[in-house]
């Protein structure tokens, strides 16, 4: 997937933002993403077979790495690398003087701001993050609040609200290859941040400490700053 992407402003993402990307993940409204969605009829109604088919095939996708470009609610854009291994571990290196990193090791999201010497840390399960990086994709019950299909693009709203509140997920696949393009996270006040993925690389390896999260730094970082 190679998207001609403008040149990205180095723009520091703010707490709230990061959380969209680590916690709560989405400028859908200015892409068109959310209006005409069909929405299903009831927790019992049938999941079209094309989007359980491009659930099935991303989450057989194991380990991914690729370039990601983030829009805010203000449409304020940033970007980096990311790195993605099933079940739950992803890490995103933000461009730029501001050093951003975004970890998850499989059971919580660090939030890192080497710059302001923070780290924030969240349980993984209490995040929309859980449904992209869970071992299977499961599109049953009350999770799919909307699925919509089009000649170019099948897009899959998913929520949780026993675990994560009104916070919501869209994801958005190519019908043709299943490939995924972007997500959409929306946050519980209704603000949006996408995530675009290009130039992606399935079935890669990383090293041992790609989403290793130090909880002993952590500690001591948040005992000093209190």
């Amino acid at each position: 997937m190679k998207n001609d992407l403008s040149a990205l402003s180095d723009f520091a993402p703010t707490r709230r933002q990061l959380l969209g990307l680590g916690l709560v993940f989405a400028g859908a409204a200015a892409l068109n993403v959310v209006p005409g969605f069909e929405l299903l009829a009831s927790a019992q109604a049938a999941v079209p077979a094309a989007a359980q088919k491009i659930a099935d095939h991303f989450s057989a996708v194991k380990s991914m790495s690729g370039e990601f470009v983030q829009f805010g609610p203000k449409g304020e854009q940033t970007g980096g690398k990311f790195f993605l291994e099933r079940p739950g571990k992803i890490r995103f290196n933000y461009d730029g003087s501001s050093n951003f990193r975004v970890i998850s090791d499989g059971r919580s999201v660090a939030i890192l701001n080497k710059k302001l010497n923070t780290s924030d840390l969240y349980p993984l399960s209490k995040t929309p993050l859980k449904l992209l990086l869970d071992d299977h994709i499961d599109l049953s019950g009350n999770r799919v609040k909307s699925v919509k299909e089009e000649d170019d693009l099948t897009t899959i709203q998913l929520s949780d609200k026993s675990v994560f509140g009104n916070a919501r997920i869209t994801m958005m696949f190519d019908p043709k290859t299943y490939d995924l393009r972007q997500w959409t996270i929306t946050d519980a006040q209704g603000k949006d941040t996408t995530v675009m993925i290009f130039n992606t690389k399935e079935g890669v390896s990383f090293a041992p400490d790609t989403f290793a999260i130090d909880y002993t730094a952590n500690r001591e970082l948040n005992t000093k700053t209190r």
